[in-house]
């Protein structure tokens, strides 16, 4: 991937941004969007799929792949799997705004589904993730 698509597809701080989900890689992300950036989901922490949580991050219970399948339940279910091992979702637009970088090439970002809401308080309410302060986690889900 070219450096000029992984900056056109980082979107600033603060923006508001669609994403349609096309594609999961654990239960805080990233979610691939069809309009470019990679989102990974503001103020929580889930667990890698090797089952590790990352030095100084929240350490859910459950499992990585539990997390990762309830994000894609949340987004629509699954549709199939890309060759990256990313699931495959059909999902309505989301409605998110940048809280900047998710490091890499990751804009870290709070996204509401209709259906659902907030998709970082439903992932903290589902018991798949837990609250990190990280880019936002400290404002309050209503349960």
């Amino acid at each position: 991937m070219s450096l000029l698509l992984l900056l056109a597809a980082f979107v600033a701080g603060g923006a508001d941004f669609t994403c349609t989900p096309v594609a999961v890689w654990d239960g805080d992300g990233p979610i691939w969007c069809a309009e470019g950036p990679r989102i990974r989901l503001s103020g929580i922490a889930t667990r890698e799929l090797d089952e590790s949580c990352k030095p100084g991050h929240p350490c859910p219970p459950g499992t990585g792949k539990a997390a990762r399948d309830h994000l894609v339940k949340l987004l629509g279910g699954p549709r199939g799997r890309l060759n990256t091992g990313h699931v495959k979702v059909r999902a309505p637009a989301l409605r998110c705004t940048s809280m900047g970088s998710g490091k890499g090439a990751r804009t870290a970002a709070l996204c509401a589904a209709p259906k659902v809401g907030d998709l970082s308080c439903a992932m903290v309410r589902s018991g798949h993730a837990l609250r990190w302060r990280r880019y936002g986690g400290d404002r309050l889900c209503s349960r």
